[in-house]
């Protein structure tokens, strides 16, 4: 009987994090000063404070699906589903606190973090289908010298 071959630890690639705040926080400026000139500062903030928590909440999210599945691919489901729920819990408890007439306008917070969700939603969809992900490991280049270990066990047609 032969030992299951090692696992393979392939890191988790955190890059779209870093696109995803440059786009969120260049498009945040933006509509906060368009926002600021037409309906008033207290909405720009809005704009800005909302833009912030979806880049909080997606970085959070991105780093503890990672974390889990570093341990198990299998732990990356529980781990989003979880990350989502304290999410909401926590948006939830911010909206809640913030006052009806306070220094930012809740509803364009609200409205923020619902666009930026979809940019950000955008930013990831873009990022993996750009990217050569492979889900067995590609051959090796032409001339390398390296030739793959043999199947272990009898060979089977089918």
């Amino acid at each position: 009987m032969t030992a299951p071959a090692p696992e393979r630890q392939v890191p988790w690639d955190l890059s779209f994090l870093r696109v995803g705040a440059l786009v969120t926080g260049a498009v945040a400026v933006v509509a906060a000063v368009v926002v600021g000139l037409v309906a008033g500062w207290a909405d720009a903030a809005g704009v800005l404070v909302g833009a912030a928590v979806v880049t909080a909440f997606f970085v959070v999210s991105g780093v503890v699906i990672a974390w889990a599945g570093r341990i198990h691919d299998s732990y990356t489901l529980p781990a989003a589903l979880g990350a989502f729920f304290v999410k909401a819990v926590v948006l939830f408890a911010v909206l809640g606190a913030l006052p009806e007439d306070g220094w930012l306008d809740r509803l364009t917070m609200a409205w923020s973090v619902v666009v930026g969700a979809l940019l950000w939603s955008g930013v990831q969809l873009r990022w993996v289908w750009t990217r050569p992900i492979y889900y067995v490991q590609p051959p090796a280049p032409p001339g390398q010298g390296t030739v793959p270990p043999a199947p272990e066990g009898p060979a089977t047609r089918g």
